[in-house]
C-alpha cells in the first residue's frame, strides 16, 4: 500500500474516532481516541471469529506501517516542536535544575530500578531473562512521554510552577531516555564484546550536547530570520522548515532530534523572542499552525497505538507480567523522583504532594511501544512489547482519566 493511501486511512479513522469521541465520549481527545481505537479493533477481532475478513486487512494493513520510524524519525520532531512551542519558558527556567535532574538523574535511577524489580519478577513467574534485557527494559519504559503528558495536563488544572515541572521534565527526558536505551541496546546487543566508558560518554555527549547545541543555532537563525521580515506567511513555513530540515541535520550527524526541537522550540517561543521577532497576526497565525499540526498528529499516534493490539502475543505469563510491572513502574518513578524534590524543595517551593502528582502524572506513550518494537527476538521482544502495551494502556486511560481527579483533591488537602 502506498504512503498516501496509509495516512488517508489513518486519518480517515482519526476524523472519525475523534468526532465519536467530541460527540458522545466527551473524553481529553488522547484518551478518547486511543479507547475507541481498542474498541474497534476489539470488535474486529470478534467479528473475525465468524469471518476473518476486515481483521486480515486490519492486520495487513498495521504491518505496512513502521511504528518506530514513522513516531521516532517524522512525528516525534513536529510533536516536540510543538508542545516546546507553547511552554512557558520564564516558568521553565525558573524550575531548570530540578527539571534538568529529573530528565537524566531521574530518567538513569528509574532504569536501574525498573531493571532490578523486573527481573526478579520475571523469575518468580518463570521466564528466565538476562538482566542486561531487563534493563533495557527499564531504559524504554522510564521516560514519561511528552505527547500523551502535554494532551492530557492541558486540561488537568494543575498549579502552573508543577506543570512546568512536568511538562519540561517530559520535553527532556525523552531524548535523554532514548539515548540511554541506545547505549544500554548496544552492549544487550554485543554481550561479549567489552564497552569501554569513554564510547558511552562519547556517545551521550554526542547525542545529548549535540542535539541542544543544534537546537541553540537552529532556533537563533529562525529568529533572525522572523525578525528581518513581516510576513506571517512565509514565517510559519520557516518554522516549518526549522523542524523539516534540523530533524535531518541531525539524523544525519547523528544527534538528538528530539532535544534539537525542543531546544529550538523553546527559543522560538520564548515572550522575548516572540515580542522582537513577531507581529501580532504573525503569532496568532504560527500558534495556530502549530497546534493545528498537534491535535493532528496526536490524533493520528493514538489512533496507531491502539491499532497496534493486532501485533501483539497474548501469552498468560506475559499478561501477568504486565499487570505487576505497572505498580513496579510507579513505585521505580516515585522513588527516582524522591531525592531530587527533596533536594530543591526548600529553595524552590514546591507545590505539596509534588512527588505524587509527578509520579501518577508521568504517563507513558508511543515512545515506549516504539522503543519496545525495535527489540529484537533474542531480548525477549514479544514479552516487553506486550508488557509495555499494557503499562501504556493503563497509563493513558488509567491514570489520564484519574490524574485531573486527584490533583484537584490533593490541591485542596494542601489549602
Amino acid at each position: 500500500m502506498e504512503y498516501y493511501a496509509i495516512a488517508s486511512i489513518l486519518i480517515v479513522l482519526s476524523a472519525l474516532f475523534g468526532y465519536i469521541n467530541v460527540r458522545f465520549l466527551k473524553l481529553p481527545i488522547t484518551i478518547g481516541l486511543m479507547l475507541i481505537t481498542i474498541i474497534f479493533t476489539v470488535v474486529v477481532v470478534a467479528i473475525g471469529q465468524f469471518d476473518n475478513t476486515l481483521l486480515l486487512r486490519e492486520k495487513a494493513f498495521i504491518s505496512q506501517i513502521d511504528f518506530k520510524t514513522v513516531l521516532l524519525d517524522i512525528m516525534l520532531s513536529f510533536l516536540l516542536f510543538a508542545g516546546a512551542l507553547h511552554t512557558n519558558f520564564n516558568q521553565l527556567k525558573v524550575q531548570r535544575w530540578p527539571v534538568l535532574v529529573f530528565a537524566t538523574l531521574g530518567v538513569l535511577v528509574s532504569t536501574f530500578l525498573v531493571g532490578i524489580l523486573m527481573y526478579y519478577l520475571l523469575q518468580i513467574i518463570g521466564l528466565e531473562v538476562h538482566f542486561i534485557y531487563c534493563l533495557l527494559f527499564g531504559a524504554l519504559i522510564s521516560p514519561t512521554d511528552p505527547i500523551a503528558v502535554l494532551g492530557i495536563l492541558k486540561q488537568a488544572g494543575a498549579p502552573k510552577k508543577l506543570e512546568t515541572k512536568i511538562v519540561g521534565e517530559s520535553l527532556f527526558n525523552d531524548g535523554v531516555g532514548v539515548v540511554v536505551f541506545l547505549t544500554i541496546f548496544a552492549i544487550a546487543a554485543k554481550p561479549e564484546a567489552a564497552i569501554e566508558f569513554d564510547e558511552i560518554a562519547k556517545l551521550f555527549g554526542q547525542e545529548v550536547i549535540g542535539g541542544i547545541a543544534l537546537g541553540l543555532v537552529l532556533g537563533y537563525i529562525t529568529y533572525k530570520l522572523l525578525k528581518s521580515i513581516d510576513d506571517y506567511e512565509v514565517e510559519v513555513i520557516i518554522t516549518l522548515a526549522t523542524v523539516m530540515g534540523g530533524s535531518l541535520l541531525a539524523h544525519h550527524w547523528h544527534l538528538s532530534a528530539p532535544l534539537a526541537m525542543v531546544t529550538a522550540g523553546l527559543i522560538v517561543g520564548n515572550d522575548t523572542v516572540r515580542q522582537s521577532a513577531m507581529s501580532q497576526i504573525t503569532e496568532t497565525y504560527v500558534d495556530k499552525f502549530w497546534e493545528l499540526i498537534d491535535v493532528l498528529l496526536n490524533t493520528v499516534l493514538f489512533v496507531m497505538i491502539g491499532m497496534e493490539m493486532l501485533v501483539l502475543t497474548f501469552d498468560f505469563d506475559y499478561i501477568l507480567a504486565g499487570l505487576i510491572a505497572v505498580p513496579l513502574v510507579l513505585l521505580s518513578r516515585f522513588v527516582s523522583l524522591w531525592l531530587p524534590i527533596k533536594f530543591f524543595d526548600k529553595k524552590l517551593q514546591f507545590v505539596k504532594h509534588t512527588n505524587v502528582i509527578m509520579t501518577w502524572g508521568g504517563l507513558r506513550g508511543g515512545i515506549s511501544i516504539a522503543l519496545a518494537l525495535s527489540l529484537t527476538p533474542e531480548m525477549h521482544r514479544e514479552l516487553f512489547l506486550l508488557i509495555t502495551y499494557i503499562i501504556v494502556v493503563f497509563s493513558i486511560i488509567g491514570q489520564g482519566l484519574t490524574v485531573e481527579p486527584i490533583i484537584k483533591r490533593l490541591s485542596r488537602e494542601a489549602d
